[in-house]
């Protein structure tokens, strides 16, 4: 079924899918990958761990490419128009449509593959706190 809820509500839907089965949660793929990330993060020691951490910081936090694109391409569009508009939508032509299809293709596709980026570097970056923080109330930090 089709749902703008996003992907935490897909998780979700598939745990309660999965228990309603019998079948155990723990042993989902997407938790098992969960848990090999986890795994190798606790056979790291803390000052590695904390090193990963502040690159994932830097990922997260990063201007990175797009939205650089995203600001800087319309604004070059708009400079230069007026001969754009021109050369686009000369009489019979098609361009504009496959310039438009083109230009959105880009600017989706870079925009979800920018956040979605971002959500993996969360992820991690939660993972990493969890153990620190395992490992500084046992004292071993």
């Amino acid at each position: 079924m089709f749902s703008f809820r996003g992907d935490a509500h897909k998780v979700f839907l598939q745990v309660k899918r999965t228990a309603e089965n019998g079948q155990l949660v723990r042993n989902l793929r997407d938790f098992e990958e969960v848990e090999s990330i986890q795994k190798l993060y606790q056979s790291m020691d803390s000052g590695t761990l904390k090193l990963i951490y502040y690159r994932m910081v830097k990922e997260k936090n990063g201007s990175g490419i797009t939205p650089i694109f995203v600001t800087a391409v319309p604004w070059l569009l708009f400079l230069f128009s007026k001969p754009l508009v021109d050369y686009l939508f000369r009489e019979g032509s098609w361009l504009w449509l496959i310039f438009a299809i083109i230009y959105f293709t880009l600017l989706i596709t870079s925009v979800i593959l920018h956040f979605r980026e971002k959500a993996w570097a969360a992820f991690h970056m939660e993972i990493i706190q969890d153990i620190l923080s395992e490992r500084k109330a046992e004292g071993l930090i």
